[in-house]
């Protein structure tokens, strides 16, 4: 699922208020995750990248690990009900603590 968001915070510091950890990034595009309970899976990928002072978000969630080595296939839902609860919840965060 794909949202924006305009803040004019430090991004990391606001999606770590959302319980995520920086997992990793490359050139432009910064990625985090979310563990749903103690295990690494399920978690949420949060992919971010900035543009015009606005942050495109692109969310969805790793239902496991990917099937074979050397492989980023995985089992992956991009919409639905729990992502769309997800990004509402993110959004909810980010106006109550950084847009007031």
């Amino acid at each position: 699922m794909k949202f924006t968001i305009e803040i004019k915070e430090n991004i990391t510091n606001i999606i770590r208020r959302c319980g995520y950890h920086l997992a990793k990034g490359k050139g432009n595009e910064l990625v985090f995750a979310r563990r749903l309970g103690g295990a690494k899976y399920p978690q949420f990928h949060l992919y971010i990248e900035k543009a015009d002072g606005k942050y495109f978000l692109n969310l969805h969630l790793d239902q496991k690990k990917p099937s074979y080595p050397g492989v980023r296939a995985h089992s992956a839902e991009y919409g639905g009900e729990i992502i769309a609860e997800e990004a509402k919840r993110i959004k909810k965060i980010v106006n109550q603590f950084f847009n007031s």
